[in-house]
Protein backbone atom coordinates (compact mmCIF):
# COMPACT_ATOMS: atom_id res chain seq x y z
CA UNK A 1 0.00 0.00 0.00
CA UNK A 2 1.35 3.41 -0.99
CA UNK A 3 2.17 5.92 1.77
CA UNK A 4 -0.56 8.33 0.66
CA UNK A 5 -3.08 5.49 0.84
CA UNK A 6 -2.05 4.75 4.42
CA UNK A 7 -2.90 8.30 5.42
CA UNK A 8 -6.28 7.92 3.67
CA UNK A 9 -7.00 4.68 5.54
CA UNK A 10 -6.17 6.33 8.86
CA UNK A 11 -8.44 9.25 8.01
CA UNK A 12 -11.26 6.92 6.93
CA UNK A 13 -10.85 4.88 10.11
CA UNK A 14 -11.17 7.89 12.40
CA UNK A 15 -14.04 9.26 10.34
CA UNK A 16 -15.83 5.94 10.82
CA UNK A 17 -15.10 6.11 14.55
CA UNK A 18 -16.48 9.64 14.72
CA UNK A 19 -19.63 8.68 12.83
CA UNK A 20 -20.15 5.58 14.95
CA UNK A 21 -19.00 6.96 18.27
CA UNK A 22 -21.97 5.29 19.96
CA UNK A 23 -20.60 1.80 19.13
CA UNK A 24 -16.89 2.40 19.75
CA UNK A 25 -15.94 0.45 22.89
CA UNK A 26 -14.10 2.00 25.80
CA UNK A 27 -10.98 0.08 24.79
CA UNK A 28 -11.04 1.50 21.27
CA UNK A 29 -7.67 0.27 19.94
CA UNK A 30 -8.84 -3.21 18.81
CA UNK A 31 -11.98 -1.71 17.26
CA UNK A 32 -9.89 0.89 15.41
CA UNK A 33 -7.47 -1.78 14.13
CA UNK A 34 -10.37 -3.90 12.88
CA UNK A 35 -12.00 -0.90 11.22
CA UNK A 36 -8.70 0.03 9.56
CA UNK A 37 -8.26 -3.53 8.29
CA UNK A 38 -11.76 -3.40 6.77
CA UNK A 39 -10.88 -0.13 5.01
CA UNK A 40 -7.67 -1.71 3.67
CA UNK A 41 -9.66 -4.71 2.41
CA UNK A 42 -12.14 -2.38 0.70
CA UNK A 43 -9.31 -0.53 -1.03
CA UNK A 44 -7.77 -3.80 -2.22
CA UNK A 45 -11.11 -4.98 -3.60
CA UNK A 46 -11.61 -1.64 -5.35
CA UNK A 47 -8.14 -1.85 -6.83
CA UNK A 48 -8.78 -5.39 -8.11
CA UNK A 49 -12.11 -4.30 -9.63
CA UNK A 50 -10.41 -1.34 -11.33
CA UNK A 51 -7.65 -3.57 -12.68
CA UNK A 52 -10.20 -6.11 -13.93
CA UNK A 53 -12.17 -3.32 -15.62
CA UNK A 54 -9.01 -1.95 -17.22
CA UNK A 55 -8.18 -5.45 -18.44
CA UNK A 56 -11.70 -5.88 -19.85
CA UNK A 57 -11.40 -2.52 -21.60
CA UNK A 58 -8.06 -3.46 -23.11
CA UNK A 59 -9.48 -6.76 -24.29
CA UNK A 60 -12.59 -5.01 -25.65
CA UNK A 61 -14.86 -7.17 -23.52
CA UNK A 62 -17.12 -4.46 -22.11
CA UNK A 63 -20.61 -4.68 -23.54
CA UNK A 64 -23.52 -2.31 -23.10
CA UNK A 65 -26.90 -2.39 -24.79
CA UNK A 66 -25.73 -4.33 -27.80
CA UNK A 67 -22.73 -2.05 -28.42
CA UNK A 68 -19.38 -3.75 -28.10
CA UNK A 69 -16.53 -1.50 -29.13
CA UNK A 70 -13.23 -3.16 -29.82
CA UNK A 71 -10.18 -1.23 -28.72
CA UNK A 72 -8.76 -1.55 -32.25
CA UNK A 73 -11.85 0.28 -33.57
CA UNK A 74 -11.22 3.28 -31.35
CA UNK A 75 -9.10 6.25 -32.31
CA UNK A 76 -5.57 5.97 -30.93
CA UNK A 77 -5.80 9.51 -29.56
CA UNK A 78 -9.00 8.69 -27.68
CA UNK A 79 -7.52 5.55 -26.12
CA UNK A 80 -4.38 7.46 -25.14
CA UNK A 81 -6.42 10.32 -23.67
CA UNK A 82 -8.61 7.93 -21.66
CA UNK A 83 -5.53 6.10 -20.38
CA UNK A 84 -4.00 9.37 -19.18
CA UNK A 85 -6.98 10.21 -16.99
CA UNK A 86 -6.57 9.68 -13.24
CA UNK A 87 -7.92 6.26 -12.22
CA UNK A 88 -11.08 7.49 -10.47
CA UNK A 89 -11.97 9.81 -13.34
CA UNK A 90 -11.34 7.09 -15.94
CA UNK A 91 -13.56 4.76 -13.90
CA UNK A 92 -16.35 7.38 -13.80
CA UNK A 93 -16.20 7.90 -17.55
CA UNK A 94 -16.19 4.17 -18.24
CA UNK A 95 -19.10 3.44 -15.91
CA UNK A 96 -21.26 6.01 -17.67
CA UNK A 97 -20.05 5.95 -21.28
CA UNK A 98 -19.19 2.27 -21.69
CA UNK A 99 -21.20 0.44 -19.06
CA UNK A 100 -24.26 2.62 -19.62
CA UNK A 101 -24.98 3.34 -15.95
CA UNK A 102 -26.75 6.53 -14.99
CA UNK A 103 -24.68 8.71 -12.64
CA UNK A 104 -26.63 7.64 -9.53
CA UNK A 105 -26.04 3.91 -10.18
CA UNK A 106 -22.48 4.58 -11.31
CA UNK A 107 -21.80 6.38 -8.00
CA UNK A 108 -22.90 3.26 -6.12
CA UNK A 109 -20.65 1.12 -8.33
CA UNK A 110 -17.72 3.47 -7.70
CA UNK A 111 -18.40 3.45 -3.96
CA UNK A 112 -18.88 7.18 -3.56
CA UNK A 113 -21.67 9.69 -3.13
CA UNK A 114 -23.67 10.89 -6.14
CA UNK A 115 -22.22 14.38 -5.69
CA UNK A 116 -18.62 13.13 -5.61
CA UNK A 117 -19.30 11.00 -8.66
CA UNK A 118 -20.76 13.95 -10.60
CA UNK A 119 -17.58 15.92 -9.82
CA UNK A 120 -15.39 13.01 -11.00
CA UNK A 121 -17.41 12.64 -14.18
CA UNK A 122 -17.30 16.37 -14.89
CA UNK A 123 -13.53 16.45 -14.36
CA UNK A 124 -13.07 13.34 -16.50
CA UNK A 125 -15.03 14.89 -19.37
CA UNK A 126 -13.17 18.20 -19.04
CA UNK A 127 -9.76 16.51 -18.97
CA UNK A 128 -10.69 14.24 -21.88
CA UNK A 129 -11.83 17.24 -23.93
CA UNK A 130 -8.61 19.08 -23.07
CA UNK A 131 -6.52 16.03 -24.02
CA UNK A 132 -8.31 15.62 -27.34
CA UNK A 133 -7.99 19.31 -28.23
CA UNK A 134 -4.25 19.33 -27.55
CA UNK A 135 -1.88 18.82 -30.51
CA UNK A 136 -1.12 15.14 -31.07
CA UNK A 137 2.52 14.17 -30.67
CA UNK A 138 2.08 10.44 -30.35
CA UNK A 139 0.95 8.44 -27.34
CA UNK A 140 1.97 9.91 -24.01
CA UNK A 141 2.95 7.63 -21.15
CA UNK A 142 0.39 6.88 -18.47
CA UNK A 143 0.89 9.32 -15.58
CA UNK A 144 2.57 8.10 -12.45
CA UNK A 145 -0.19 7.02 -10.03
CA UNK A 146 1.08 9.45 -7.40
CA UNK A 147 1.55 12.41 -9.75
CA UNK A 148 -0.59 15.40 -8.93
CA UNK A 149 -3.00 16.47 -11.64
CA UNK A 150 -4.09 20.01 -12.30
CA UNK A 151 -7.44 21.06 -10.97
CA UNK A 152 -9.76 22.03 -13.84
CA UNK A 153 -12.54 23.62 -11.83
Amino acid sequence: MAPDEIADVVAETFLTAWRRLDVVPEDAAPWLFRTASLHVANRRRSSRRRQALDHRLIEGAVETSGFRPEITELDERLVGAINRLPDKEREALVLVAWDGLDPKRAARAAGCSAGAFRVRLHRARSRLKHELEAPFHGPAPHPHPHAQTEDLR
